[in-house]
């Protein structure tokens, strides 16, 4: 067509003579992070049965507390039961939580304890029901008999796999035909159905729970892990709790109390806290106070990836599957998720019956949680 000088929408050219402009990406919004599964990390190992078991063990524990609802004399009382007599013995040295009174145990029967008040002159000082008493260590005779041996029993502990799966179909016609923005339409949808199984896995992994009755999955009963939120049940933390922090809002010290009974009581060692968009914005609100900016500044910084306590340096991870009101405190280091041998996520071809491809996205994954004391779960908090 000769040169006329005017623009192609003042030309006379009809819109079907124009070629399409059509960007050769397609854009997805839908999200598909898994950050918890990321800071995991891939598994050492695979699962060898639809139930995962492994074994946990305890040492002999070294504190219990006063059970005696009959103390008629606090600062001295020599003979007062406690809730679990088997973990003292004679000659041990005990001490009452908040006190600086020492006592020496000289009688053991049952779960009553007889002791020495004011041992090491020590000033005797109140007991009460309820309160922990911590055993500092066994002075034994010198020449004496050796004690009756104790132990504590491992015990064995479990989850169960649960299939995830999708399937694709794919008519001949669109496999042949040529699209926009995609090569293949059957390796396409592979990829689209696969990244929704990824996201259902860790959204799984954080909520999921088993069925009450015939856990181990039948033909009418689906099969499925527990998560991690269910499996947590040592220490889980609300506001209204004795001796947890007032408030509904997350702050620091909601976050140093959890942590710092985890290590009192478990050799965990927290290194991840999970938490949502709303309490993620609140760890960011921890330094507000104490940022600065100077006029020559042009960022705007209000984001905390790390949090370092005296209990450990745990990184922030963001997941979009936790509850908005929950944080989880983790030590990854005691969790995988492990697929079944040869079970991993895989696209199976099946057999058509027609003018179609089709196929199947199939994995089948559960979640090793040890130690669950070592873990960490604050709930019920404010979400704003």
């Amino acid at each position: 067509m000769a040169f006329t000088g005017k623009a192609t929408y003042s030309a006379g050219i009809t819109l079907p003579e124009l070629a399409e402009d059509v960007a050769d990406i397609v854009g997805i919004i839908s999200p598909v992070e898994t950050h918890l599964l990321d800071a995991i990390g891939n598994p050492l190992r695979e699962a060898r049965s639809t139930y995962h078991e492994w074994l946990e063990d305890s040492l002999v524990p070294n504190k219990d507390a006063i059970s005696d609802i009959s103390i008629t004399d606090p600062n001295a009382e020599t003979s007062f039961d406690v809730a679990n007599g088997d973990r003292f013995r004679t000659g041990d040295q005990i001490q009452a939580e908040g006190s600086e009174e020492l006592m020496l145990v000289t009688g053991v029967s049952g779960d009553t304890i007889t002791v020495v008040r004011g041992y090491a002159g020590t000033t005797p000082e109140n007991i009460a029901d309820g309160q922990v008493i911590r055993i500092l260590g066994n002075a034994a005779l010198e020449g004496d008999d050796k004690p009756a041996a104790r132990f504590t029993n491992r015990t064995r502990c479990g989850n169960y796999t649960q299939i995830f799966t999708n399937s694709v179909e794919v008519s001949g016609t669109n496999v042949a035909a040529s699209h926009l923005g995609i090569s293949d339409e059957m390796d396409y949808q592979k990829g689209e159905r696969l990244r929704e199984l990824v996201r259902d896995l860790e959204n799984t992994i954080i909520n999921g729970g088993q069925p009450s009755a015939n856990p181990q999955g039948s033909g009418s009963v689906r099969r499925s892990m527990k998560g991690i939120v269910q499996n947590i049940a040592t220490h889980v933390y609300r506001p209204g709790d004795s001796g947890f922090p007032t408030g509904d809002g997350l702050d620091e010290a909601k976050i140093n109390y959890a942590l710092r009974q985890i290590w009192e009581n478990s050799s965990g060692n927290v290194d991840l806290i999970v938490v949502g968009g709303s309490q993620k914005r609140k760890i960011n609100s921890f330094l507000s106070a104490s940022r600065s900016f100077g006029p020559a500044d042009k960022v705007y910084t209000d984001m905390v990836n790390l949090y370092e306590s005296d209990f450990g340096v745990c990184k922030i991870v963001t997941s979009r599957w936790i509850p908005q009101d929950a944080v989880l405190l983790l030590d990854s280091s005691r969790i995988s998720v492990l697929p079944l041998a040869g079970r991993s996520f895989h696209f199976k071809p099946l057999a058509s019956s027609g003018d179609y491809e089709c196929g199947q996205l199939i994995g089948e994954y559960t979640l090793e949680f040890k130690n669950e004391a070592a873990h960490g779960l604050i709930r019920d908090l404010a979400v704003s």
